[in-house]
């Protein structure tokens, strides 16, 4: 079994099955939902609301509904099945998933977690869950719906497989065809609910596309995660060198998240495990941005020297006082 490494911001590591429900199963009770409004006519939200809340009263959205009526839906039921599962038996179910269906991309995300026992092997999966989503989708979803792509359901696994795919061929050396197929799905989903962003900064910088970043950046200024900061102060230290524009920026970096420097400068090691969940400014995004961005800092001259003389200065701040960005 190949291990996915951690990415980007979006959904950081497989949870355990075993202690964490995985979210992916409660799209089940969006689709459910979705199909005991279809074809109702109602003349206020109010009664939306009313006609869900009867629902729920009832159970009629439980995990355990089944909405499929095409083969494709009655597999993608099934995945939502495996996603709850445990051991073998997630793998089982995503197999009999594509039983049903081979257009079930789902199916193909859960293997290439699950039961490829080698990285080429978890691209082969990838690639056929990507065909299977474009296949499923079909053209006109393309045309039609591009900008919107997350909030379509049926897009979700092919978005899924996709952004696996990218990640793994980064991993593979295909930094190219990586970075294309993330910069694709923003495109495709410019709300960017998978977090692709992230991951596709820490990629740019990378490889050295600055120009790339720099308009990454600046097309979500809102960024506030430590994958967002650190990546800019870094881009700044590469292009600039040491300057007060670059301090400030890694002063910023610090206030949101003061694990990260904790790490890169040695006073912390990072665990063998990457953490199920992270929360803004934790410890645990610090782990989960160092797993794919320290090798980058260590790759940069003078970097880490950078770090710890700022940082220096930084911890002798009076408590709650804020550095000047």
């Amino acid at each position: 079994m190949v291990q996915h490494p951690k990415k980007g911001s979006g959904r950081k590591t497989e949870p355990d099955p075993a202690r964490v429900p995985d979210m992916r199963s409660n799209e089940r009770i969006f689709a459910a939902i979705r199909e005991a409004l279809e074809g109702k006519d109602f003349s206020s939200t109010e009664d939306v609301d009313a006609f869900l809340q009867a629902k729920l009263a009832a159970g009629d959205f439980d995990q355990t509904t089944k909405t499929g009526t095409t083969p494709l839906e009655k597999a993608q039921d099934i995945m939502y099945d495996a996603w709850e599962a445990n051991g073998q038996a997630r793998i089982d179910l995503a197999f009999k998933a594509l039983e049903v269906s081979g257009d079930c991309a789902d199916a193909y995300v859960l293997l290439s977690h699950e039961a490829a026992t080698s990285l080429s092997e978890a691209i082969r999966f990838l690639d056929d869950g990507v065909r299977a989503g474009e296949r499923a989708l079909g053209k006109k979803m393309f045309e039609e719906e591009t900008g919107n792509f997350w909030g379509i359901l049926e897009t979700r696994p092919y978005m899924r497989a996709r952004f696996d795919l990218a990640h793994l061929l980064y991993l593979d050396g295909k930094r190219d065809e990586a970075i294309a197929h993330m910069q694709d799905l923003l495109r495709l989903n410019p709300g960017d609910n998978q977090g692709v962003r992230y991951e596709l900064a820490g990629c740019l910088l990378e490889v050295g596309r600055m120009e790339e970043l720099q308009k990454l950046l600046d097309e979500y200024p809102e960024g506030c995660s430590a994958f967002w900061l650190y990546t800019r102060a870094l881009m700044k230290f590469q292009l600039e060198g040491r300057t007060p524009e670059a301090d400030a920026c890694l002063v910023a970096a610090f206030e949101q998240n003061r694990f990260v420097p904790l790490y890169l400068t040695g006073k912390k090691r990072l665990p063998s495990h990457l953490p199920d969940y992270m929360g803004l400014g934790d410890n645990n995004e610090a782990v989960a941005y160092l797993a794919d961005n320290a090798r980058v800092w260590a790759g940069t001259e003078g970097a880490l020297m950078w770090v710890r003389r700022i940082h220096a200065t930084f911890r002798k701040k009076p408590a709650g006082k804020k550095a000047r960005s």
